[in-house]
């Protein structure tokens, strides 16, 4: 009589062990349990293929649950059964890798960001003609298959746009054309493209969104960057178009003449170019001499007249200025009836004079309640603040006596001191032709007071003359020659030091600076400079024509950080504000 294992289950345990496990259908309802080792221990399940049971410890719900593993997850259709894959099961039974092929679509995994910009680059590109386009990227295929973002789009950035330039840089051969025409590409997206496309010939900029000079200084910020490109197109871009709309059509086109020095053709224009036909200089390493002369040839000479009696021709200048400060409609006669008159107002301070401090002088302190408004506000013909605007142009031109003295009218009440110091003014007048006779042309330089304020300004004004007409008004009001052109240029007061007879500087002789450079200070304070080395008075001369402080307060400021020109003027700007008006000059 055989005996039994204490651990083997009784009989008909088998069937009902089966059977509870195919109800919970951790079985296939083929499966049969059966013995495969020693002790009737059941370790596997068979149902045409080879399956496992593990346990996971813990609770699921209230208690544990067997999970169902493939044994062989090769023999699977779906590519993600083969590990880590899960899908919800039966009243709520945890199941891993047992995925269904026809439950999950195949998926095929999306190359990197990169990758995805390289095929799009190398679908654009066209190494016979050396020519990448890259025109409206967003309407791509390539780029809606990957769902790439191009720069210009909502979720494009400038590191996308480096991206395209870096791979198109790797390019062979090299890109001579490339096209970005219509993208919404600003200068901040563009930045990147000197950097990896500097060699670029040809450039298409067109229909984006680049608005003004400040962008196109951050695709290119350096003059040495893209100096082969020889044709742009900015056409469609905010920048190009407002130009001409404001009538600066020409200031736009030059701008970008001085930006990209080697540019031949803008928006399919040629840009003019003035060369010579001698022979060009070789280019060599040779070192060329820096010029040493101080000053011109010639010196600077008087006053030149010629062709006419000095005599009536100051006749004429002081009348005309008398009437012109007293009764400017009175000088109606004076002018030919199809004369032109034209004023421009030159709001920029001199270097001459920013150096010598008119504008902020105590001795000349009315300079401060000049005021530009006015003479900008009616008519000034400043062709660099009304650019080439043809309206503008026409509208402040006058012609005729009765519309000129109109103007003149509108025009701040002056006072030219004629019978004062010759040396003020300054005369230069010579005939020229003028139909079948002679004109006379007549260049006054000087300087006004500005009646209301009691500021000076200079002035330039040239005269177009001619003989007044027998039997005219003109005539019979006592005019022997009449005016047919004036321009009058109005500008800050720079001295009469200018004209001054001497040697013409073009560059300030080598050493310290003059005795003229400290004389900005009160005499009081330049005495008090003399005391101190020629290294500290340079100093101090330089922090005072940067900051208007007083010799007295730029001393102080550079004495307290210790003569050490930032630190003060560092120091300088943390106080600004608390300073009084005594501190300035």
């Amino acid at each position: 009589m055989s005996t039994m294992s204490a651990s083997a289950p009784a009989s008909g345990s088998k069937a009902i062990a089966t059977s509870a496990l195919r109800k919970a259908g951790l079985i296939d309802r083929d499966a049969q349990m059966r013995d495969d080792t020693p002790g009737g221990r059941k370790r596997k399940l068979r149902s045409g293929k080879t399956t496992r049971i593990m346990e996971i410890d813990g609770p699921i719900g209230s208690r544990s649950r067997p999970i169902r593993l493939s044994a062989d997850p090769a023999r699977s259709s779906d590519p993600l059964a083969g590990r880590g894959a899960s899908r919800s099961i039966v009243a709520g039974r945890l199941r891993r890798n047992a995925v269904s092929a026809s439950s999950i679509p195949v998926r095929i995994p999306a190359p990197r960001p990169v990758e995805a910009w390289r095929e799009f680059v190398q679908k654009r590109w066209n190494p016979e003609a050396r020519y990448l386009n890259l025109d409206s990227m967003i309407d791509d295929e390539i780029v809606k298959k990957y769902n790439l973002n191009p720069p210009g789009t909502g979720g494009g950035s400038a590191r996308d746009a480096a991206v395209i330039f870096k791979l198109a840089s790797q390019l062979k051969p090299e890109v001579q054309t490339l096209s970005l025409a219509n993208n919404s590409l600003t200068g901040a997206l563009l930045t990147q493209l000197s950097k990896y496309l500097p060699r670029i010939i040809n450039l298409s900029r067109q229909n984006n969104r680049i608005r003004d000079k400040k962008e196109i200084t951050m695709i290119v910020p350096k003059k040495d960057k893209m100096i082969h490109l020889r044709e742009l197109i900015l056409t469609g871009n905010p920048i190009m178009e407002q130009a001409f709309n404001n009538g600066a059509g020409a200031t736009y086109r030059a701008d970008m003449a001085r930006r990209f020095a080697s540019l031949e053709v803008l928006d399919q224009e040629a840009i003019a170019k003035i060369s010579f036909d001698g022979p060009q200089p070789s280019i060599s390493n040779i070192p060329v001499e820096k010029p040493s002369a101080t000053t011109f040839p010639f010196d600077m000479g008087p006053s030149f007249i010629t062709g006419v009696d000095p005599g009536f021709l100051s006749g004429f200048l002081a009348r005309y200025f008398n009437v012109f400060d007293s009764q400017r409609i009175a000088l109606v006669n004076a002018y030919h009836p199809s004369a032109t008159f034209s004023f421009s107002a030159n709001t920029t301070i001199p270097a001459r004079a920013r150096v010598a401090g008119f504008h902020s002088s105590r001795a000349m302190p009315n300079q401060r309640k000049l005021d530009w408004k006015v003479w900008v506000d009616s008519g000034s013909r400043n062709l660099n603040r009304i650019g080439s605007d043809p309206q503008k142009l026409l509208t402040n031109l006058h012609i005729g006596g009765e519309a000129i003295v109109k103007v003149l009218s509108k025009l701040p009440l002056t006072t030219h001191d004629i019978t004062g110091p010759p040396e003020k003014f300054s005369l230069d007048s010579f005939p020229v032709p003028h139909g079948q006779g002679m004109g006379l042309l007549l260049m006054i330089h000087g300087q006004f007071t500005e009646t209301a304020t009691g500021g000076i300004r200079s002035f330039d004004r040239t005269f177009m003359l001619v003989a007044a007409p027998e039997d005219s008004q003109a005539k019979r009001d006592g005019w022997d020659i009449v005016i047919l052109s004036d321009q009058w240029t109005v500008r800050n007061y720079s001295s009469h030091e200018a004209w001054k007879p001497s040697p013409l500087l073009v560059q300030a002789p080598p050493g310290p600076p003059g005795e003229q450079a400290f004389s900005i200070f009160p005499p009081d304070q330049r005495a008090a400079l003399a005391s101190l080395p020629e290294e500290q008075r340079n100093l101090v001369l330089k922090i005072s024509s940067q900051t208007k402080l007083n010799a007295k307060f730029a001393v102080d400021c550079l004495s307290s950080n210790d003569w050490d020109f930032d630190r003060a003027m560092a120091n300088f700007y943390q106080v600004k504000d608390t300073l009084a008006r005594a501190a300035f000059l």
